[in-house]
């Protein structure tokens, strides 16, 4: 992994392509740009979306699809390696484990030739307007489920993206939020919408986040049905464009200086100035990689944690009152619901309602107890914000459904740790796989 750049100039190659559906033919070219972009002595070279190939239809593009462990991949790795320079290879036809249609997938590799981050496609592109254009993403591709965080570069933070998502200005958002000095827009714009919008919606999406946008494209005609756009280019933070190829197959360069990022964000610090006790954006961001966590003074082993986002966890009971009493509490320290902020309240019972309804369908049944004992006086007796979520059977308590507040109160034996593990793994690999 890379450590964090956080000043400096940094070159970068940004590589503009017209691919078909020859995979060996369209890697000689990008092999050709890596080599230009290594006697230019960049750090990183970015290529665009659908880099490996452009099928002539749809059955081709899904036959044709690879996984990263592939032999077409690998030569991308190794040709990283051997040239000691990144590569943004911004959307490969990344074929799933399950037979289903493959994933837009943008992979970032090291100087190594190790993955660093892989982002698949948020949102797909669907129009179909009879007698006039039909294209529809969802018919050769599958959206992907998850946001990824900024990936280390020797270039800076780098966010990850493909063609599409520039349309969605909270995705790059997301990205400054997370630390991102860099918005990546891989893309095969039309040549319709690149004339209308191209510029003006990666110029947009600089200035509002106040980062550099590094915006490969695809070029010209792919086969008889398919033309792209083109106009390869690197805007900077204060939405001026710094380098840009025309409309044929193309290098440019660029250098990304992270102190003047710095700069634009000192003298115009539109973040810290955003109202969010008025209005809010909120990201549902899934975390995988567990570690321990503090429920007030008591650790929380990874193994008995089942699902996590950025501000939340869900863990097993120690104590339960009923199968599949699980608890839900912020990852931060805070005694009171009061005290959480606008983010973590939203992210609690976002993550709570996720939680139920899992566990409804898991344990077949329509109705759950969804209960904060907040302060010592309403019963809490660990002093850490936690939603008991109690899946609710008819009679689980006795003839009165209330009695489920009086039993939580009760002093309950304790489960041995092994059981509590078998039980975060079932509701984990569940929760994942959906």
């Amino acid at each position: 992994m890379s450590t964090a750049i956080e000043s400096g100039k940094h070159m970068i190659a940004v590589c503009q392509l017209t691919c078909k559906n020859d995979l060996n033919a369209n890697f000689e070219v990008c092999q050709k740009f890596v080599k230009e972009a290594v006697d230019k002595k960049c750090k990183m070279a970015f290529f665009p979306e659908c880099f490996d190939y452009i099928g002539e239809n749809r059955q081709e593009t899904i036959d044709l699809a690879f996984n990263e462990d592939s032999e077409f991949m690998n030569k991308f790795k190794q040709l990283a390696k051997d040239s000691n320079v990144w590569l943004s290879l911004g959307g490969f036809h990344n074929k799933s484990k399950d037979d289903q249609l493959p994933f837009n997938t943008h992979i970032v590799i090291d100087s190594s030739g190790k993955t660093q981050a892989q982002y698949h496609k948020l949102h797909l592109f669907d129009l179909d307007i009879p007698g006039r254009v039909r294209l529809m993403e969802s018919e050769f591709s599958r959206e992907g489920t998850d946001l990824v965080k900024p990936v280390q570069t020797p270039v800076g933070n780098v966010g990850l993206s493909i063609c599409y998502d520039v349309r969605f200005p909270e995705l790059g958002l997301w990205n400054r939020y997370q630390g991102a000095h860099v918005l990546t827009y891989p893309s095969s714009f039309t040549i319709n919408t690149g004339l209308a919008h191209w510029e003006s919606l990666l110029r947009a999406r600089a200035i509002e986040t106040q980062s550099y946008v590094v915006a490969a494209a695809q070029t010209g005609k792919h086969n008889e049905k398919r033309s792209s756009y083109g106009h390869s280019m690197v805007v900077d933070p204060w939405g001026a464009i710094v380098s840009q190829c025309s409309e044929r197959v193309d290098i440019c360069f660029a250098e990304i200086d992270l102190d003047y990022v710095k700069e634009i964000r000192q003298v115009q610090p539109v973040i810290a100035h955003r109202r969010s006790d008025l209005y809010s954006i909120h990201y549902n961001s899934v975390q995988k990689n567990y570690e321990t966590l503090k429920f007030a003074e008591i650790p929380i082993p990874p193994e008995q944690i089942f699902y996590r986002s950025e501000y939340s966890y869900s863990f097993v009971n120690l104590k339960p009152v009923v199968p599949g009493h699980v608890l839900v509490s912020p990852i931060r320290q805070v005694k009171r619901l009061t005290d959480l902020d606008d983010k973590e309240t939203a992210d609690l019972f976002i993550v709570a309602k996720k939680i139920q309804k899992f566990l409804e369908t898991y344990y077949k049944l329509n109705a759950t107890t969804v209960c904060v004992q907040d302060g010592a006086d309403a019963g809490q007796t660990v002093p850490h914000v936690h939603v008991h979520i109690l899946p609710r059977k008819k009679g689980d308590v006795g003839d009165n459904s209330d009695n489920i507040y009086n039993e939580i109160e009760k002093e309950r034996k304790a489960r041995d740790p092994k059981e509590m593990a078998e039980e975060a793994k079932l509701y984990r690999d569940l929760l994942y796989k959906s």
